[in-house]
């Protein structure tokens, strides 16, 4: 496929906004292969992806930016990304003792569904050794306790410096991480949470699902916050259960839709689908 030109924008709403980012293609020879926008009329704020060719383009790669910036963006008070399709985003996984979420993301890396580079991954127990042994992938065990958290932590953030990794994802990882590690990576850390949050958060959601009964669980992938899993929600799903399922059954089908889950929401992050604005996000299809 031919290398491509992602832009995402989002700014006040106005009126002619598409037509002047298309113009602005147009002029320069490209030939747009995909568009999408969504206005939010309660806010009255617009947001598009735009992607467009970059064979033929007029304007070089590293120029394209200070041109859009100049030409549309300054006027119309836009925040705008461009990235390009062939710049393959690096990824850090992160686990703990639970392997699904991360066989299944290793599987879809392995046989090439996502389009990322995974250099490293990090883990609090040893257990997941074998796992990163198999898709021949460096694991880096670093166990934490409440002594040493702060100083594992920088460890941690070094080896992601190091391997210049883009985003994490925490694949059922079983440590919150601190503001210093969240704010290093504003939006580009992905978690994926065992309900459709906000409701059976903590311990055992499972068990508390089946005492009251429930009719649906789900799974919650969202960017990590400050705020504990009160992230911008990225992808979200649910299966149905029934009075005869156990809780054993319920862990059964509720990992099936965290793999699902966590694996829609990466794949929207790797293709630059998803706009950030006031704590929710933006996925465009």
């Amino acid at each position: 496929m031919s290398v491509t030109a992602i832009l995402r924008i989002e700014c006040p709403d106005q009126k002619g906004l598409i037509s002047r980012v298309t113009d602005f293609i147009q002029r320069n020879n490209g030939n747009i292969v995909a568009l999408d926008q969504y206005t939010d009329t309660y806010e009255k704020h617009f947001f598009m992806r735009v992607e467009w060719e970059v064979e033929g383009f007029a304007i070089e790669r590293d120029q394209i930016g200070p041109a859009f910036q100049y030409a549309i963006a300054t006027p119309c008070q836009m925040n705008w990304q461009l990235d390009f399709s062939d710049q393959k985003l690096r990824m850090c996984i992160m686990v703990s003792k639970m392997s699904h979420c991360l066989y299944d993301l290793l599987a879809r890396y392995h046989a090439g569904e996502l389009n990322v580079e995974i250099p490293l991954i990090i883990g609090n127990h040893d257990c997941m050794q074998i796992v990163a042994d198999q898709f021949g992938i460096p694991f880096h065990l670093i166990k934490i306790t409440k002594e040493n958290k702060a100083e594992q932590e920088q460890l941690q953030m070094q080896l992601l410096k190091d391997n210049n990794v883009d985003f994490v994802v925490l694949a059922r990882y079983m440590q919150i991480l601190s503001l210093d590690f969240i704010r290093s990576y504003p939006n580009r850390i992905i978690n994926i949470h065992h309900s459709t949050l906000p409701a059976f958060v903590g311990a055992k959601p499972y068990h508390q699902a089946y005492t009251r009964g429930v009719k649906l669980i789900g799974a919650t992938g969202h960017y990590v916050t400050e705020d504990l899993d009160a992230g911008p929600i990225i992808e979200q799903d649910i299966i149905r259960v029934t009075h005869k399922d156990t809780p054993e059954t319920m862990v059964l089908k509720g990992m099936d839709v965290e793999k699902i889950v966590l694996a829609r929401a990466v794949e929207a992050h790797v293709n630059r689908k998803t706009i950030v604005w006031n704590n929710k996000t933006i996925v465009f299809s």
